[in-house]
């Protein structure tokens, strides 16, 4: 009782920074740039890559797109320079989900720490950043509904896996994930998605239907490739810095993983409208 009491606190504290955070644009640059920093710490961690390069990788391309138009006096190539970050890192995340059905360890390509970090971890929060910029018009409904549509995908995955699962998902990197918590997860991650469609005038409702799928099939890869790279390293956690729940990557995984996917559907959207 008192871990489950514990774990719902810090949950409950780390959603409120989240959401609080999001509100105004510089405080989400400034949470986004920390959450990435510690998640990249405890993915080192796990792959054993101590060098700092990583870390100066991350803030350049952080930085570069946060303030873009400050340093460059122009916003026009942002838009190029993402377009190319966004097809390397889709193949990179990709590769990682054709390594979940080997029982080999990381392929050759991966098994390079430069990838591994530039492409898997430090991207996956230039996407959100970019996300949450929503092409020059920052956003914290999208960004933060986004989240809430992970969240809810995690917890109804969780609560009807726990309670209803009897198939394995991918019993070799999670036995706990279950075929029926999966698709629980994706089918109230899509009644969330009518609410958040019904209740805000941000996108139709079949827009927030695709996103609340792309959380729920590309949020549910993620989780299981940080399960794998645990598993590798034979750990359970990414970290403790969150009481009850282990480290920040294993919070952000999700999240990091599909960002990519949703900037690309968001990017047709925003083509054809």
């Amino acid at each position: 009782m008192k871990e489950l009491l514990t774990r719902a606190l810090s949950g409950l504290l780390f959603a409120a920074i989240l959401i609080g955070s999001l509100q105004f644009k510089y405080a989400c640059i400034a949470l986004f740039f920390l959450f990435g920093l510690v998640c990249l710490a405890e993915f080192n961690k796990l792959i054993h890559q101590k060098n700092i390069a990583s870390y100066i990788i991350f803030i350049v391309l952080f930085v570069s797109v946060a303030f873009w138009e400050y340093l460059f006096y122009s916003s026009d190539s942002l838009s190029d320079i993402s377009q190319i970050l966004l097809v390397v890192c889709v193949f990179v995340n990709l590769l990682l989900v054709r390594d979940l059905f080997s029982k080999k360890s990381l392929p050759t390509l991966l098994s390079n720490h430069f990838i591994n970090t530039t492409f898997y971890v430090s991207s996956g929060f230039v996407f959100l950043l970019l996300i949450a910029l929503n092409f020059e018009n920052y956003s914290a409904q999208i960004i933060m509904y986004i989240f809430i549509l992970i969240w809810i995908n995690d917890t109804f995955a969780y609560i009807i896996g726990k309670n209803f699962g009897k198939q394995k998902l991918f019993e070799s990197i999670s036995p706990k994930k279950t075929v029926e918590g999966f698709l629980g997860g994706v089918f109230f991650a899509a009644l969330a998605s009518y609410v958040i469609a019904n209740y805000t005038n941000i996108m139709l409702f079949t827009n927030w239907l695709i996103i609340s799928v792309i959380v729920s099939v590309f949020g549910t890869l993620g989780d299981l490739v940080e399960s794998k790279y645990k598993r590798q390293a034979a750990v359970k956690d990414s970290g403790t810095i969150m009481p009850g729940h282990g480290g920040l990557l294993d919070r952000l995984d999700s999240a990091i993983f599909a960002a990519p996917f949703i900037y690309l559907f968001l990017r047709i959207l925003n083509y054809v409208s």
